[in-house]
């Protein structure tokens, strides 16, 4: 599929997108900072792929999902759906565009009314978007309930009565009952252990697969995202600074900050470890983001160059773009 995704028509476009945080005023008089937690951005989605968005803490990731939602108003840009707006939307149009998009949240117990069974959850969610006569609906949730691994008597039970990982397959379960053609993953498996994380990427890979699902799948692990992935976006500060089919970002990453992020991820076979990079300093605020190339304050091959100009991104190779003034020195 990614050899020809520049002759597919994106599901999703995201034009310039930014969403800035005015911060509350300490003293009268003083001037309102603003937190630029994203500050356009420009992607596609294509139909039946699972695209990752990676990064440290603090770059923008799932502040990026929860605009594209509208969960958060963007500040500006633009975000197309089938060719739509939705950030032109009215609430009402917005409401029936709901269904064709979901989300799956990191923290599966706060995501879930701990006051509503299952059923009473499943049942809500496909009645606000229509979904089946009502008369219908106990069969679908039992199908659900299938698909995504758990017992039909599961249905009459309350939120507080799952281990996480069962959480985590009810808000799957969730996300599924209004038929989405979208599942934004926000950190969908950090909070589980290991050997579940592993249990849940499979069964979102086979849903994917059932029910010819996209995903936008957002991470900080990069082994994770190395399992599941078709391409991968990597964010620095708000930015873009990286995007590229999963096997070329891995085997082959062109930007300084991606390689370092690469060089740690934990390998058992300690012959096939590369050179650790090792980051110097902290991650600017975005409070007050650096001139130029936003990560020129930690990369060791930084110029005046970086300092002064922002790097366009651009493809330098087929599916593969990156933001780098030296991004071909370095790749030789």
């Amino acid at each position: 599929m990614n050899n020809v995704l520049v002759e597919k028509k994106p599901l999703l476009q995201v034009t310039e997108l930014k969403q800035h945080f005015a911060l509350k005023k300490e003293v009268i008089f003083q001037q309102r900072q603003v937190v630029k937690a994203v500050d356009g951005i420009t992607f596609d989605l294509y139909a039946g792929e699972t695209l990752s968005i990676v990064g440290e803490s603090g770059c923008g990731k799932s502040t990026t999902g929860r605009s594209i939602l509208r969960l958060d108003e963007p500040t500006d840009g633009d975000v197309l759906f089938k060719g739509e707006s939705l950030p032109k939307m009215s609430k009402k149009e917005l409401r029936n565009v709901r269904g064709d998009i979901q989300v799956i949240f990191q923290d599966p117990y706060a995501s879930l009314n701990p006051r509503r069974t299952i059923r009473q959850m499943l049942e809500e969610a496909m009645a606000i978007q229509k979904v089946l006569p009502p008369n219908e609906r106990e069969g679908r949730m039992l199908e659900l309930m299938q698909h995504v691994g758990l017992r039909p008597e599961y249905l009459e039970r309350y939120p507080h009565e799952f281990s996480g990982g069962q959480r985590q397959r009810i808000g799957i379960a969730r996300a599924l009952a209004v038929n989405p053609e979208i599942i934004i993953c926000d950190e969908a498996v950090s909070a589980l252990d290991v050997s579940i994380q592993a249990q849940i990427l499979n069964l979102l890979k086979k849903l994917q697969k059932d029910f010819d699902l996209t995903f936008l799948f957002i991470s900080h692990d990069l082994s994770v995202v190395r399992h599941i992935s078709d391409r991968v976006m990597v964010m620095y500060l708000g930015k873009i600074v990286e995007i590229a089919d999963k096997s070329a970002l891995f085997d082959n990453p062109l930007h300084p900050y991606t390689k370092a992020l690469l060089s740690a991820i934990p390998v058992t076979d300690q012959t096939k470890r590369g050179e650790r990079i090792i980051l110097k300093g902290d991650v600017p605020s975005p409070l007050n983001p650096p001139t130029g190339c936003r990560f020129h304050t930690r990369c060791p091959f930084a110029t005046d160059l970086c300092r002064q100009e922002e790097p366009a991104l651009l493809g330098l190779e087929k599916n593969h773009s990156v933001a780098c003034h030296y991004a071909k020195e370095l790749s030789s």
